[in-house]
């Protein structure tokens, strides 16, 4: 079994369980790395891989807000069995993921032939970078309307859903990034926009997920399963630390930085593929 490939899934299963969190492109950064550190692997499993190593971060989410996600009250007495306000959020959910989950249906191996690319990742990473920094400056002296999780409407989700739409065509757009930015367009904190855009994550990463497994058809090789298993771990372990490091972050910080580091990295790669020709 080749080590140095293990490794490389190692090296993937970190900058997943990074940049799937932090707004600045999961999937961006790994196909940027894809051209710089490649694994020896069939093209039909490397799409695989670039989609099913983010189960880890998904259970990372789970882990973290267990009590917030979990419907059911199974330790409180004297309270109804199902937590109502629960349920509805995860209509919600379900409700903004119905644009992505569509499209992506529909056109999944389009987008992965014609999109998926080092000069689109570049640009998308340039103009949602912009896009941060402009709607930050813009909402310095206003004060959101949308505190909690109970106070997004299904219209505000129907709308985040179609902000998520963008991501799901565009890779380097980010689903992070391009979700909380629609919350922060309609008004959300920025404490619910992340919270809700993890939320949102666990539906579309697991449907996701099963979709290219069921392509792929589960007939890996043992050291496939081995490289794909220790990329999932990798990555959950990494964004349990992540997840936290960011809802403590945005307390007290906006997400210009992010912006900026997204216009650098475009920037960079831009000129490094146009030096490459």
């Amino acid at each position: 079994m080749n080590f140095i490939e293990i490794l490389k899934s190692v090296i993937y299963g970190v900058v997943e369980g990074i940049t799937e969190w932090l707004p600045i492109s999961s999937t961006g950064h790994l196909i940027l790395f894809k051209e710089f550190m490649p694994m020896k692997v069939s093209e039909d499993f490397w799409n695989m891989f670039l989609v099913v190593i983010q189960l880890g971060a998904i259970l990372a989410v789970v882990v973290n807000f267990w009590v917030k996600i979990w419907p059911f009250n199974t330790k409180v007495k004297n309270k109804p069995f199902i937590r109502y306000d629960v349920m509805n959020m995860w209509v919600k959910i379900i409700v903004a993921c119905l644009p992505a989950a569509v499209i992506g249906l529909l056109f999944d191996e389009f987008f992965e032939k014609y999109l998926y690319k080092p000069a689109v990742v570049a640009a998308m990473l340039i103009i949602v970078g912009i896009a941060f920094i402009v709607i930050e400056n813009t909402n310095r002296h206003r004060q959101p309307h949308i505190n909690s999780l109970k106070e997004i409407s299904y219209k505000d989700a129907l709308i985040i859903g179609f902000f998520q739409l963008i991501a799901a065509i565009f890779p380097g757009t980010s689903r992070s990034g391009s979700t909380i930015i629609g919350g922060l367009l309609i008004g959300v904190n920025r404490t619910v926009a992340a919270e809700f855009t993890f939320f949102l994550a666990i539906p579309v990463m697991f449907g996701a997920s099963l979709l290219k497994l069921v392509k792929f058809g589960f007939s890996f090789t043992p050291f496939e399963a081995v490289i794909l298993l220790v990329g999932t771990v990798v990555s959950f372990v990494v964004s349990l630390i992540v997840i936290r490091f960011l809802m403590g972050y945005i307390k007290k910080h906006d997400f210009k930085v992010f912006g900026w580091y997204r216009i650098v990295l475009g920037i960079a790669v831009l000129g490094y593929f146009w030096i490459a020709r």
